[in-house]
């Protein structure tokens, strides 16, 4: 499984480079803060949403401390996605964050 570091996703998105954050957690947690642009789908309905991920993208996944993430890192590269988990979650995340609105 490839890992990525907190202050390597923060470059890669001041870079306005192509990937796509996907928070995992909750929705309680993530009311609480997330990525900017972040996609939230929890980990119990990452399966039944697959077909709103695109294989061709890159994927960044999140959760608090990293363990929710590396078994979604790990889902999605068995479907064959490009992907990578977010070493430390956002326990480690020093960039920015912004406040999630529930629809």
């Amino acid at each position: 499984m490839e890992q990525i570091f907190p202050a390597e996703l923060e470059e890669l998105l001041s870079e306005g480079k192509e990937l796509t954050v996907v928070d995992v957690r909750e929705a309680d947690e993530v009311a609480q803060g997330k990525i900017p642009s972040a996609v939230h789908i929890p980990l119990g309905l990452l399966e039944f949403r697959l077909h709103e991920l695109d294989k061709n993208n890159h994927y960044v996944i999140v959760c608090r401390s990293g363990g929710r993430s590396a078994r979604a890192t790990q889902l999605l590269e068995s479907y064959g996605y490009q992907v990578k988990n977010l070493n430390g979650g956002m326990a480690a995340w020093e960039g920015k964050t912004e406040k999630f609105l529930k629809m």
